[in-house]
């Protein structure tokens, strides 16, 4: 039961504003209690806050000010205001930052009303132009969900009257409807596919986790293709048999509209959406029908984990080992530990599904903290892939060109059988570097130490690390030379020009996301290339991520030694991870399919896991690496990055922290750095790294806060802490 406050006593609010405390104001008349969901004064402005509990006091009651009233939403549960101040003290972020994470919704302090919402009619309005026929398809591909006027027009950029006059023909519908209005019920009674063997013993014992009431967390492990899905989504109808709500996270947009067809197949309404792509309208609804309990299932992106659920039963956690959890910028937490985290403190099962799990999560499944479950054959009739490396020191590929003879002849075979294949390269772009002949000069950001990227499709050179770009010049920047500018080394878009020049009749489609304006245009594309409107996909680690192309069944990998260059600690697991995933696109219909790697080291430990498909023993071998050199999940590591518009003041700050670390060797600990980050520049600052090693059970945390307590940041210098960091750039 949470506290009540009566008019004018003192309660003590947390704002998401960068104030990192919890400020004393004055109930309001008729009083308030904890959780509320407030609007209180903050100099000259309103703004949004949540009561967290009583007042501090210790200072003159008439100088506070009283809130200024309480909002019409559900009150934040006694649950996830713990999970926000638990993840804070994890990640070393301030807890405002994590309130602005759960309350990411527009509107929220709006009075209940009515409002005039659009979505698609029937038929088509007798003369078509062409933003008419944008309206009409930006409706279709958003699935029926709706827009306001000003959504409308403006994402489908065309001005209000031209959505005024497909209402009038009745192409699309004008509704009057309340702002906010609960989801359609989903029936878990609705039976789902037939699951036999391994998939109906998991989903079983899935069930059981769930109608048991408590925490669990269960790695669900199967090779691609195998029903995880559906085995998951027998676990969800039982969390909506009990009344509990359920979330799935799924780690890209791209993957949302297959995945909410097969849900609505299998309940019969659509679920809940939250992601990038969602518009305002359906934002702020999902958030309140949320906390009133009346979206049952939400399928979403990392950020749904802070959504404000009245009954949180289950989270699934699918691709768990894939990178986009882990967020880095802003609070930096990893969305796969999170919810095992807000599962504790909910009661909730989690199912952390996957064909190639993270280490963490498989070492914690060897050690027992996690339950496993294991489907080592595919769903249906579908067989595994066969698997096979091309040598590429002994074929003959000429100059500027990466396809191999015998990669081509495989392509080849199924352009005549009428099967898709797929060429697969993890570069975006045309060419990674662009260099003179002249003088040597090789294009570099203005504001970045890293390369420009050519991006011919787009006409561009693009930097992707700040996002700046700048046509393609005609002369060099340093000598003025013409006509002596190069593409250097291969991206999927010169991989596209290649394999139109050898293949002049396929039909080539491109899988890269810098390539698709919108989530609804990349989606549309996936679906077409789904239903056969492709022969061969150029695709990055994009089409690695759960898509099921039934006609594909051969998948060629154009540099399977790309991931295994660097020094990153990952390289060995998400070489081994992107390999496996992308392979297993190959034949999920009724034909086996072939993977074919072409590498310059086939005899690499890696490799050889990859081809064999012993996956035991490679974890087993990767995890005694790790445990010798004691780094995660056997050992702990924070990051420390400082930046700053001249490299001078990280570095000093740099060498300052590490000079006064004695807080840190407090706990057994290990400083490395500072040193500049491997892209020591990003948008014009200077950045600087420092790596803080532990032991498992060390009291990490604790040890930097101390250290960091003193420290007085210098004009124009930032500090991030990274507990966990996925990455060291």
């Amino acid at each position: 039961m949470a506290d009540r406050f009566a008019e004018g006593a003192r309660v003590g609010v947390l704002t998401a504003e960068r104030l990192d405390r919890v400020l004393d104001y004055l109930a309001p008349e008729g009083g308030c209690g904890t959780g509320d969901f407030v609007e209180v004064p903050l100099g000259p402005r309103r703004v949004l806050g949540v009561v967290w509990g009583a007042g501090e006091g210790g200072f003159d009651a008439a100088k506070l000010r009283a809130v200024t009233r309480v909002l019409d939403a559900a009150p934040m549960r006694d649950e996830l205001r713990a999970f926000l101040e638990r993840a804070a003290d994890y990640t070393l972020t301030p807890l405002s930052a994590m309130l602005r994470l759960a309350t990411r919704a527009p509107g929220l302090g709006d009075a209940p009303s009515m409002q005039k919402i659009y979505r698609r009619g029937a038929g088509l309005p007798w003369r078509m132009t062409e933003p008419r026929a944008r309206v009409i398809e930006l409706l279709e591909g958003y699935g029926g969900l709706a827009f306001t006027l000003g959504e409308l027009a403006g994402e489908a950029g065309v001005s209000p009257t031209v959505v005024k006059g497909l209402v009038a023909s009745g192409a699309v519908l004008e509704e009057d409807t309340p702002r906010d209005r609960p989801y359609p019920l989903l029936d878990p009674a609705r039976p789902g596919l037939a699951l036999e063997g391994d998939q109906a013993a998991a989903a079983a014992r899935l069930c059981a986790g769930v109608a048991g009431g408590g925490y669990g967390t269960t790695l669900l492990k199967g090779v691609t293709g195998s029903g995880k899905t559906e085995v998951y989504l027998e676990a969800v109808a039982e969390c909506l048999r009990k009344g509990r709500q359920a979330l799935v996270l799924l780690p890209e947009i791209a993957l949302t509209a297959e995945f909410l067809a097969r849900v609505e197949r299998r309940f019969g309404a659509r679920p809940a959406e939250w992601h990038s792509g969602v518009t305002m309208v359906e934002r702020r609804r999902l958030w309140r029908m949320v906390g009133r309990g009346e979206a049952q299932l939400v399928v979403g992106a990392r950020s749904a984990l802070f959504l404000p659920f009245r009954d949180l039963g289950l989270i699934v956690v699918d691709e768990e080992h894939d990178s986009s959890y882990k967020q880095e910028e802003g609070a930096l937490y990893n969305a796969r530990d999170m919810a095992v985290l807000r599962a504790t403190l909910a009661s909730a099962q989690v199912v952390l599904a996957s064909a190639t799990p993270s280490l963490e999560s498989w070492a914690n499944a060897e050690a027992g903290k996690y339950a496993r479950l294991d489907l080592s054959a595919r769903f249906g009739p579908a067989e595994l892939p066969e698997m096979a490396t091309i040598d590429m020191r002994a074929e003959d590929v000429p100059a500027g060109r990466w396809i191999s003879p015998r990669l081509q002849r495989a392509v080849a075979a199924r352009l005549a059988a009428g099967r898709q294949s797929l060429l697969f390269l993890n570069r975006r772009g045309y060419a990674p570097v662009t260099v003179c002949r002249a003088c040597g000069h090789m294009i570099g950001c203005d504001h970045c130490d890293a390369r420009m990227v050519e991006h011919r499709f787009l006409k561009r050179l693009v930097c992707h690390q700040c996002g700046e770009t700048k046509p393609i010049p005609e002369t060099c920047p340093s000598c003025g030379a013409a006509d002596k500018l190069a593409p250097v080394g291969p991206g999927v878009e010169r991989l596209a020009e290649e394999t139109a020049a050898l293949f002049p009749g396929a039909r080539v489609a491109v899988l890269s996301s810098d390539l698709f304006t919108t989530a609804r245009a990349l989606k549309a594309q996936i679906e077409a290339i789904a239903g056969g409107e492709a022969d061969i996909i150029i695709g990055t680690q994009l089409v690695a991520k759960g898509h099921n192309f039934p006609l594909l069944t051969l998948v060629g990998v154009i540099d399977a030694d790309l991931g295994l260059q660097g020094s990153d600690l990952r390289a060995a697991e998400r070489t081994f991870q992107l390999m496996r995933q992308v392979a297993g696109r190959a034949g999920r219909g009724a034909e086996q399919g072939v993977a074919l790697l072409q590498t310059f080291q086939p005899e690499h430990p890696v490799i050889r896991a990859i081809l064999t498909g012993d996956e035991e023993g490679f974890w087993r071998a990767e995890a005694a690496e790790r445990r010798a050199a004691g780094m995660p999940p056997y050992g702990r590591l924070a990051g420390i990055i400082l930046s700053a518009p001249e490299a001078r003041a990280a570095f000093d700050l740099g060498t300052h922290l590490a000079r006064n670390d004695a807080a840190l060797r407090r706990i057994g600990a290990q400083l490395y750095g500072p040193a500049p980050a491997p892209i020591a520049r990003i948008r014009g600052r200077h950045r600087v790294r420092l790596l803080v090693k532990a032991a498992k059970g060390a009291p990490l945390q604790a040890a930097i806060r101390d250290w960091l307590a003193p420290v007085k940041l210098p004009a124009q210098v930032r500090l991030a802490v990274d507990i966990d960091p996925q990455s060291f750039f």
